[in-house]
């Protein structure tokens, strides 16, 4: 009798994992099924036999399905575009923009767009708002880090300019299905530097 052909993701048997390497496997396991298959693939069911845990573990541990694609999402980010530190605001603002630009480039980078745009109820976008809110203080720091230093205005508002970076590279995505470009990201990064500078 022929063997099913159909690809099958291999399953871990349940509850072998608790604690601490439960999450790290069920996180693992959603970010590689977005990569595989988009946020269709990624339903609570296929993770939890990915991972090798129970659906109710999942359930216990996150509550709803966009939760956990928002945690998975956001450790992954946080790993995939570390925050650079070379002393230099330009310099630091050009790594960060790079590297957001390749990720968006990534299987995984369109599955956070559409997470993030996607119709949600109270409590899925007040965990949406607590996401973005969350990445752009991350990003704020290098705002802070360059007035210490002298290289920016103290009185610069850094969640808009962090806002005023990041919102054309998502644009390029969603609107226009354009790349960012090395050449893109130094543009953006000189226009808003250039209103940064100290007076």
């Amino acid at each position: 009798m022929p063997q099913d052909e159909t690809p099958q993701l291999k399953a871990t048997a349940p509850l072998r994992r608790r604690g601490a390497a439960m999450r790290r496997a069920v996180l693992d396991a959603t970010v590689r099924l977005l990569a595989e298959g988009g946020l269709e693939a990624a339903t609570v069911a296929a993770v939890a036999a990915a991972a090798g845990v129970h659906e109710t573990s999942v359930y216990r541990n996150w509550g709803t399905r966009e939760e956990l694609l928002r945690e998975a999402l956001a450790d992954y980010t946080d790993q995939a575009m570390p925050l650079p530190d070379t002393g230099s605001l330009r310099e630091d603002l050009r790594r960060l923009l790079t590297a957001l630009g390749a990720f968006l480039d990534t299987p995984e980078g369109p599955a956070l767009l559409h997470l993030s745009i996607a119709p949600a109820t109270a409590e899925t976008r007040s965990g949406r708002d607590a996401y973005w809110a969350d990445r752009l203080t991350r990003a704020e720091q290098l705002l802070h880090r360059a007035a210490a230093r002298g290289e920016i205005r103290p009185d610069a508002d850094p969640r808009a300019a962090v806002e005023a970076l990041m919102s054309p590279l998502f644009a390029r995505h969603l609107l226009l299905g354009e790349p960012v470009t090395p050449a893109f990201v130094t543009a953006l990064v000189d226009l808003v530097l250039d209103g940064l500078a100290p007076r």
